[in-house]
């Protein structure tokens, strides 16, 4: 059973930076596609970015140009860079495999998140 842990968040302020982290555990076989998103709060959860293992690259509108998604399979370990933050920003971040070519269904169970806070 895969487990997703991610970590990194943190309180900061708006035009600040954070590096989120992404490592899956118990993976025997190879990730296609790794995916970032985040429950804002009060809100539903939404993708934010997504890689694929040969480093194909997406993002959501809102974050194109300030996040950066990087990572592979091989060392099952995904980043998410986050510059320019505004206060919309402010979420639980999670990682997961996106499944059926779209970005509504996930492959494995949920992690805990990371928290981010942008304050204004």
């Amino acid at each position: 059973q895969v487990q997703l842990r991610e970590s990194g968040g943190g309180l900061v302020q708006a035009g600040g930076s954070l590096r989120l982290s992404c490592t899956a555990s118990g993976n025997k076989r190879r990730i296609d596609t790794m995916g970032w998103f985040r429950q804002p709060p009060g809100k539903t959860r939404e993708w934010v970015a997504a890689i694929t293992d040969g480093g194909g690259t997406d993002y959501a509108d809102s974050v194109k140009g300030r996040f950066a998604i990087s990572g592979d399979s091989a060392t099952s370990t995904w980043f998410l860079q986050m510059d320019s933050l505004k206060p919309e920003d402010t979420a639980v971040y999670y990682c997961n495999a996106p499944v059926y070519g779209g970005y509504s269904y996930v492959g494995f169970n949920w992690g805990q998140g990371t928290r981010v806070t942008v304050s204004s």
